[in-house]
């Protein structure tokens, strides 16, 4: 994704566009608080639809796959049953995962990125299906030389297996090459007044304590082609920088953080510091100087507690909705493996 993050998709005349349709699984077993089988798919990194284990049928998330599916109620079935399946088939995998591991006691989560990507301008079509155990890398599908592979040693047996069945890569790479990329192009169509709108966000200036990194945090905006970044007197900078990943929120639009060291820089240096944000199709920098009055805060000095201070209660609140969504999309990222963005 860092590669797509450039000026390049800060042109102002028409720009080829990556599309990606990728769908997250993920498998527990053993105690734990979560459903035993999730499944949710993704359209540009906007999730569409999910299932699991609990609810046992697919819930779309927005009204243009909700008019899609009314056309094609099949489309609904067809993926309420590949729930089902899933389910039951994450359950086989991880059994037969904990016995080639030597594993008998405790829990263990299976999850898999597999789907497509498709450039519009090209044509050119990427398919892709990893597997992570245990919050590692545990096997992938070469799609151009058919097989699996894996660089773990445990994984062995579950490689030769699993390319002994020969019709069922046959059938990974016709689900993956071509099936994948007419569903894809599908949803673009139904979608393309949600999917190629443009938001802009809220910019803030969030710090823990006086001593703490300052955080710029973009959030609301759409697409997810943008970058958001420190500059000192009109240049870009990168030491004492830290840029976290793009993050999804719950209404489709997405956000962002960049936090800047600011324990070596002298107080009267703050205003040559600014934070800059830019969005994909939109000529309009947002950009937000380093200014101690604007900084967002939940920290009380020890004179001051316990008297609740207005400002942190706002800055907590901004915090939380940060925290909320990193954990599920922390194991999206782990999984999309750096160099791929799906996985069906």
């Amino acid at each position: 994704m860092k590669k797509f993050l450039t000026l390049f998709f800060f042109c102002h005349v028409t720009c080829a566009v990556k599309h990606s349709l990728k769908f997250h699984l993920t498998g527990t077993s053993g105690e734990t608080n979560f459903p035993e089988f999730v499944g949710a798919a993704a359209v540009d990194g906007v999730m569409i639809g999910h299932c699991d284990s609990i609810i046992r049928r697919v819930e779309p998330k927005h009204n243009w796959i909700r008019r899609l599916i009314e056309g094609n109620p099949e489309h609904l079935q067809w993926y309420s049953q590949k729930c089902l399946v899933y389910h039951q088939r994450f359950k086989s995998y991880i059994e037969d995962f904990k016995q080639h591991l030597n594993q008998t006691k405790g829990s263990h989560v299976l999850q898999r990125i597999s789907g497509c990507e498709w450039d519009d301008e090209s044509g050119e079509v990427k398919g892709f299906n990893y597997h992570g155990y245990d919050g590692d890398d545990f096997i992938s599908l070469d799609l151009k030389t058919k097989t699996w592979i894996t660089s773990r040693a445990e994984a062995a047996v579950v490689k030769h297996l699993w390319n002994a069945d020969k019709v069922r890569l046959e059938y990974k790479k016709n689900l993956y090459k071509e099936e994948c990329p007419k569903f894809l192009q599908e949803y673009i169509l139904y979608g393309r007044s949600f999917l190629q709108r443009t938001e802009r966000p809220s910019v803030s200036l969030l710090q823990k304590t006086p001593s703490s990194p300052v955080s710029c945090h973009a959030t609301g905006f759409y697409p997810h082609r943008a970058k958001l970044f420190w500059r000192k007197d009109g240049e870009e900078i990168h030491e004492d920088v830290k840029r976290g990943e793009i993050l999804p929120n719950n209404d489709g639009t997405f956000q962002m953080s960049s936090e800047l060291s600011v324990s070596l820089v002298k107080h009267e240096n703050w205003r040559k510091y600014d934070c800059v944000f830019q969005l994909s199709g939109v000529k309009e920098e947002i950009i937000t100087t380093l200014d101690k009055a604007k900084i967002q805060t939940n920290w009380v000095s020890p004179s001051e507690f316990p008297v609740p201070s207005a400002v942190g209660g706002a800055a907590g609140m901004v915090l939380l909705l940060v925290f909320s969504g990193v954990l599920y999309y922390c194991w999206r990222k782990r999984n999309d493996f750096q160099s791929v963005h799906g996985k069906c």
